[in-house]
């Protein structure tokens, strides 16, 4: 079992990298949260692993924290999440986000991830809804979700993603900007021209 890896970062891509440790490459499937966390090419760093087998061929999935790391373990518990899907969910919006919509059983938000069903989002809320909480994270995240929501106008979120998709920005990306941006009650062309300014368009 390989915990972690300690390297240079070789490579970096939306949903992969390439980390060299001592002259091998090991290509890891990362999550855009990891993505954005971790230092620059030819920088070092130690990331976090879980390794896959399966029929197949073998999978090494990265994270940058051990709060995500938790999170996606408890994900693949889930019936129906593979290691694919749990790293889908969480590239789909900040991890904090993620556990508040997971403990307040908000299926609408899980369901605006790329590729998860209702069906399945119920699921993870089903089943983690009373484990989350119990995985180590830090106690800042739980802190943070009674005010979360108390800010956000949910109808512009809405709004301002289904036209960042159209303006040809990714499902995820698209989401996870957009919260990011929707605090204080921003209207959509608010959070529009934030995320757009970010993405350099």
């Amino acid at each position: 079992m390989i915990s972690f890896l300690v390297g240079t970062i070789e490579e970096k891509f939306e949903n992969y990298l390439v980390l060299d440790v001592n002259g091998v490459g090991y290509e890891l499937i990362i999550s855009n949260n990891t993505l954005v966390a971790l230092p620059n090419i030819n920088e070092t760093t130690k990331v976090l692993t879980y390794l896959h087998v399966k029929e197949d061929g073998v999978s090494l999935y990265g994270f940058a924290t051990p709060e995500e790391k938790q999170v996606f373990m408890k994900l693949i518990t889930v019936s129906g999440v593979g290691p694919k899907m749990a790293i889908s969910v969480l590239s789909g919006m900040k991890l904090s986000d993620l556990v508040v919509a997971i403990t307040r059983e908000d299926i609408s938000i899980l369901s605006k991830v790329k590729g998860l069903g209702k069906k399945t989002a119920e699921r993870i809320c089903l089943e983690l809804k009373d484990k989350i909480t119990t995985t180590g994270l830090d106690n800042n995240l739980f802190n943070y979700k009674d005010n979360i929501d108390s800010f956000v106008n949910e109808n512009a979120l809405n709004d301002a993603v289904d036209t960042l998709i159209n303006l040809g920005v990714n499902k995820n990306d698209a989401y996870r900007l957009a919260r990011a941006n929707a605090g204080d009650g921003a209207m959509a062309e608010e959070i529009i021209l934030k995320v757009l300014k970010q993405l350099g368009r």
